[in-house]
């Protein structure tokens, strides 16, 4: 069985054909326009160049699946909210099935979500019975695939995990609450930390790293520089592994997943983030004396995992 899947987002459009084990077979690119029709259309031209690409009929194909930004309801297939692109109530997946030139089922789902699933199938939690994934990024997304069924709430909105409170009153969120998962352990936040510590520290090697230039900061950058013996980056580097650590274990304590995967771009420092959080999850772990305890492993997929997921829908619902 062969699927497509398409990972949307604000600036391209990455369409692919996939087979049930998850490996692609062609892919295809797009900008993405504005507009909903507009973003339909593109939508389905990708998915057919995608399909072209992988020399496989759209008859072939079985089912189309979006992972898209937004809050979704994967159900009557609509993005409810999407400020990027101003969505509003938008019937997307019909949208697009309109448009595309052999009839299929078009499933439509939260982009996070999409990834989750990616990674259960095909990626890091690939024979797992149930596991989580956080994505450090622009801000930190969060999914689970329980029992071979993506968890979503029973309105759609379930696992936000960037938005449960580690610090009380602490620094402002962009959804309005104070002291949550992304304030402390997005990439963002990660960068704006460092160079509040910068700024602190004139003669951190951190400056040398970045040009002299604080707006050059990376996620990679206080990594780089604690690794070369800096005490402001090493400062910064603990501190945010004790957060991040802190939100990982109260997810392992809630859900108890056979795996839980980190990913997005501060995941790249593989066991210089990984196993100072095991560390903490042998003390902190409330399953911690079992014989079977939950694996905390890097993603797999990385950009892949999306339109992974994405195109493997049909076999989650």
């Amino acid at each position: 069985m062969k699927y497509l899947g398409i990972d949307l987002g604000g600036i391209n459009i990455a369409a692919a054909v996939v087979d049930e084990e998850g490996h692609i077979l062609g892919r295809s690119r797009a900008s993405t326009p504005r507009g909903a029709v507009p973003v339909a259309e593109a939508m389905a031209s990708t998915a057919c160049a995608a399909a072209e690409t992988a020399g496989i009929p759209l008859e072939e194909i079985a089912a189309l699946g979006i992972g898209a930004p937004g809050s979704i309801d994967p159900k009557e297939g609509i993005v409810k909210l999407w400020t990027n692109l101003d969505f509003q109530n938008v019937p997307l997946a019909a949208l697009t099935a309109e448009r595309m030139p052999v009839p299929m089922p078009v499933y439509l789902e939260n982009d996070a979500n999409a990834a989750a699933l990616g990674e259960y199938a095909a990626g890091a939690g690939k024979g797992s019975a149930s596991m989580a994934a956080i994505t450090l990024g622009t801000g930190v997304g969060g999914g689970a695939v329980l029992d071979g069924k993506l968890y979503t709430g029973f309105n759609y909105a379930g696992m936000e995990v960037g938005h449960m409170v580690l610090e009380h009153g602490g620094r402002l969120c962009t959804c309005g609450r104070r002291g949550c998962f992304e304030a402390y352990c997005s990439a963002t936040a990660l960068i704006r930390r460092t160079r509040e510590r910068m700024e602190a520290d004139r003669q951190s090697l951190l400056w040398e790293l970045c040009g002299g230039d604080p707006s050059k900061v990376e996620g990679k950058t206080p990594f780089d520089a604690a690794e070369r013996g800096d005490e402001t980056a090493k400062a910064v580097v603990a501190e945010y592994i004790d957060y991040l650590a802190s939100g990982i274990t109260s997810l392992v304590n809630i859900l108890q997943p056979e795996v839980l995967c980190v990913g997005g771009g501060i995941a790249y420092q593989g066991e210089k983030l990984l196993a100072p959080i095991r560390a903490v999850l042998d003390r902190e772990d409330y399953a911690r004396n079992n014989d079977r305890r939950t694996r905390l492993v890097r993603a797999a997929l990385g950009n892949d995992a999306g339109i992974i997921g994405a195109a493997l829908l049909p076999m989650s619902r």
